[in-house]
């Protein structure tokens, strides 16, 4: 595992249940200023070897960045199962959820 996806997946395990971040704010908390899209590669890639908790990661205006029928209501199901709030439209209110 490089520097960078070591950086990348601590911040993802960082995130409690309950609690969401987005691509950029994971990048950028791992040092990495215009790294979402290699927070978006290492979740694709490691979810699920290392266990992240990938559902936990979402897009900045609070957005699920999954497609219905590409994981979109599974990653839904696990945030309500941790008590997070997601509108009827797939919109998780960042000021409420954000870490």
């Amino acid at each position: 595992m490089t520097d960078i996806t070591r950086r990348i997946t601590e911040q993802i395990l960082a995130v409690p249940k309950g609690r969401v971040s987005c691509y950029r704010d994971v990048a950028l908390k791992a040092g990495l200023p215009n790294g979402a899209r290699q927070t978006v590669r290492v979740l694709h890639s490691l979810s699920r070897k290392h266990d992240l908790p990938w559902h936990r990661i979402i897009r900045a205006d609070g957005r699920i960045g999954l497609k219905t029928g590409e994981g979109k209501e599974l990653q839904i199901n696990l945030l309500l199962a941790e008590g997070v709030e997601v509108s009827p439209t797939g919109r998780v209110n960042m000021e409420k959820f954000k870490v």
